[in-house]
């Protein structure tokens, strides 16, 4: 099983449309990729209060196959369409880990 993990911060003003945003629509569009097979969001906790909020998001995947399919065939647009909306307005990154 392999998870892929998104990691992001973002804007003190922007968070709460980012976040409704993510769970009604950039989620469910990487869903329906059949790609993954679930899906979990995560608020970073550890943060002062008044520091932009730092969410993670992780995705399960079967294989690495289907993840490589997943970043070769619908990343670049899913991708696109997050960096266009919310552009200036968030710090990301992700990382490839697997179950043992």
């Amino acid at each position: 099983m392999i998870i892929y993990n998104v990691t992001v911060k973002i804007d003190s003003d922007a968070w709460q449309e980012w976040l409704k945003w993510i769970k009604e629509i950039h989620v469910p569009d990487v869903i329906a990729t059949k790609q993954f097979i679930s899906s979990q969001i995560f608020r970073l906790l550890d943060q002062p209060e008044e520091d932009d909020r730092t969410y993670v998001i992780q995705y399960r995947c079967e294989s690495r196959e289907k993840f490589d399919f997943y970043i070769e065939n619908f990343a670049p647009v899913l991708r696109e369409q997050h960096d266009r909306r919310y552009k200036g307005k968030f710090v990301s990154f992700s990382t490839l880990m697997e179950i043992v």
